[in-house]
């Protein structure tokens, strides 16, 4: 049946590529409209990567009429590994907005795989179906929501979002430094504004919404539900500042009252390396001062019976022990929802500083930020007693990685720099490894490890 229903959707799927490109060609398919972001020309490489893509719908076709879904759902990502190389080819910018153009369109994998249970986990009355979430920065304008969240992942955060469009600094201002699975950028927050922002996650809401009443007949009353706003998983929403505003935290007032509404949480980023005085809103009176304006933004609007979305706040991790101390006071205080550790670093650890493009500025991410952001989740973890649900960010490219995340305090993880590098295989392979780790150290769930390293 399963294998039925497969083959029927991969014919469909066939027909249609083989209609369209008959229609218009390949040039036209990669640059196709119809109200999803534009696919970058790319010339000899761009057609190659297509030809690509489709030969391996094409070999996915034969296949799957031999096999039942979960396993064909298996190969698709597998098969994911022969295209992501191809994708170095490019501009890292140009392979970006491929990425994303084909996560906005459905040219990606959906998991049709349930987790397994053990990391399953509620956090701020949120089901997760696992911790394992995309980090900012990727998708920066909600254009991909469904597509990336079809991958697999427990949640995806969108932005930095600024209230007015702006479009970032100057290109080129991404570097990859493949043999470190590093990335230096200073992209400067570049941005659609709010309003674009606003009207996608709106569709996505009202499309959710849509699916919630048509299923509800069919669904148990007993069956766990997990997911968000935005579809089957929980979707976050991280708001900037525009480089040339004057008052920060109006900004951020502006980002809250126009898109909480869509978020399953929301994120105050104060620690981008590449927005000029960002930074120095960590500091103890800047923070205080901000979170209270936010929070008193955010808590005056109507809400329904879930209330509000959680706030949380996004810190550097090239801080001084009394700037973390600082920082878990001021969480403590204002009941602040939760903290993500960490963002981008300034600093150039080995091997990186040994690279000629160390000399770029920007922030640097990747698995030399690793050992930096960990010790600073382990020491907030310790600073703020365990009492704040954290976010461990920065370096993971494995189960093992995003299990040491969660020991030093981390009760969800995130990914960014080994997605580029890894593509839509390293999802269900992280999840599978970090389930292992739980099992093989006598877990019994991702609770049980939060902090372990810390007792």
């Amino acid at each position: 049946m399963a294998a039925g229903i497969s083959r029927n959707l991969v014919k469909e799927v066939l027909n249609r590529r083989l209609k369209s490109g008959a229609r218009v060609g390949l040039r036209q398919l990669s640059t196709a409209g119809g109200g999803g972001p534009a696919i970058p020309q790319s010339s000899k490489k761009g057609r190659l990567l297509t030809g690509a893509t489709i030969g391996l719908i094409i070999a996915g076709g034969s296949y799957v009429s031999t096999v039942d879904e979960a396993t064909f759902c298996g190969w698709l990502f597998s098969a994911t590994k022969l295209v992501n190389p191809l994708f170095a080819l490019l501009d890292a910018e140009v392979a970006h907005r491929l990425a994303i153009s084909a996560a906005a369109r459905g040219w990606v994998p959906r998991e049709k795989r349930p987790d397994p249970s053990i990391l399953g986990l509620e956090v701020w009355g949120r089901k997760f179906s696992n911790p394992l979430g995309l980090a900012a920065g990727f998708d920066k304008n909600a254009e991909a929501v469904e597509g990336l969240l079809g991958l697999g992942f427990g949640f995806v955060e969108v932005g930095s979002v600024t209230p007015v469009p702006q479009e970032g600094n100057p290109k080129p201002r991404i570097f990859r430094l493949r043999q470190e699975g590093a990335i230096i950028n200073r992209c400067g927050f570049n941005s659609e504004g709010i309003l674009a922002v606003a009207r996608r996650l709106g569709v996505q809401h009202g499309k959710r919404k849509l699916d919630e009443t048509s299923s509800s007949s069919s669904t148990s009353n007993d069956e766990v539900k997990h997911g968000g706003k935005a579809g089957p998983g929980i979707l976050g929403v991280n708001i900037g500042k525009n480089k040339s505003s004057e008052d920060a935290s109006a900004d951020y007032v502006q980002g809250v009252h126009t898109l909480s509404q869509y978020a399953d949480y929301l994120v105050i980023n104060i620690s981008s390396p590449n927005t000029p005085g960002l930074r120095k809103l960590q500091g103890r009176k800047q923070l205080k001062d901000l979170v209270k304006k936010v929070q008193a933004a955010r808590d005056e609007m109507q809400w329904a019976e879930e209330g509000p979305p959680p706030l949380l706040v996004k810190i550097a991790p090239d801080l001084s022990k009394q700037d973390l101390e600082d920082i878990a006071a001021v969480s403590l205080t204002l009941r602040l929802d939760g903290l993500i550790i960490s963002n981008t670093t300034i600093s150039r650890p080995d091997p990186v500083n040994k690279n000629p493009l160390a000399k770029e500025a920007g922030g640097l991410s990747g698995k030399p930020l690793f050992d930096l952001s960990t010790n600073v989740l382990k020491e907030m973890y310790i600073l703020t007693r365990g009492k704040i649900p954290l976010i461990g960010c920065g370096g993971i490219s494995s189960g093992e990685d995003a299990y040491k995340k969660i020991r030093a305090g981390a009760t969800l993880v995130q990914l960014y720099t080994a997605f580029t590098y890894g593509g839509p295989a390293l999802v269900p392979q992280i999840k599978a490894e970090l389930a292992e780790c739980l099992v093989r150290d006598g877990f019994k769930s991702v609770y049980d490890a939060v902090g372990a390293d810390c007792r």
